[in-house]
């Protein structure tokens, strides 16, 4: 199942399947994009995608990986993610093997257990993952880290991911939780243009709908809020417009 709740500002969305170690198959993937948009209807200003248990997410389901529409159901998981309109913190809580690496690297921030672990080992299998993943991968990582996960098949633990740059922090899911509240207080236009800009690195100044987003930060109610919140030293009061 995929639990989805909001508290306050926040959105939780929780893979549960224990007996499969949280692995993915199509159903829990059309769940995810579900819950993206529950807890956005809800008011979520920021989500955390987390496991229960002691799994981030195990991988793939092995019984579904060659059933039709589970690659279609995974990719339109993740993007549904990495497009939320808000900052998506993964609190990796345990292994984020293969399709738990990806669903990973589809949130903004990581915050990594220490027991957590990453692995994308499809090359044992003889199988792949999709373009935008290794693009993603290479983009948050580097390249190094990158060919170690897909052509070495390496896992890579917590430590090793802070130090490459694959995880922002390491820490609990209380700590993540922290962040994204965090996070949830922050102007929501400038978040939206910044991760717009960031995910068209290369291109992003070319791009109508970065601009757009650009210049919507200036000419923001929020935008007068931020500067005359500094000058009378007291927390802005963000609204998204």
């Amino acid at each position: 199942m995929i639990n989805s709740s909001v508290t306050g500002r926040v959105g939780v969305i929780e893979v549960e399947r224990p007996e499969r170690r949280n692995a993915l198959d199509a159903e829990h993937c059309a769940g995810l994009g579900a819950a993206v948009a529950a807890v956005l209807d809800g008011g979520a200003a920021a989500i955390v995608v987390t496991g229960a248990g002691s799994a981030f997410c195990a991988g793939a389901d092995l019984d579904q990986l060659h059933d039709d529409g589970f690659r279609d159901a995974l990719n339109t998981a993740l993007r549904t993610i990495a497009d939320a309109p808000v900052p998506t913190v993964a609190a990796v809580n345990g292994p984020a093997i293969g399709a738990g690496t990806q669903l990973a690297v589809a949130c903004d921030l990581r915050v990594a257990d220490p027991r957590a672990v990453f692995a994308v080992p499809t090359a044992r299998l003889g199988l792949a993952v999709d373009p935008w993943t290794v693009r993603r991968l290479a983009q948050l990582a580097g390249g190094g880290t990158a060919r170690a996960l897909l052509l070495a098949c390496d896992r890579v633990d917590a430590a090793l991911a802070h130090a490459r740059g694959l995880v922002d922090r390491i820490g609990s899911t209380a700590d993540a939780l922290a962040l994204a509240e965090e996070l949830a207080g922050l102007a929501p236009l400038t978040l939206r243009y910044n991760k717009l800009a960031l995910d068209g690195v290369g291109g992003a100044g070319e791009d109508p709908a970065v601009l757009a987003a650009y210049l919507a930060c200036w000419s923001s109610a929020d935008g007068l809020e931020g500067p005359r919140a500094a000058a009378e030293r007291r927390p802005p009061v963000f609204t998204g417009r």
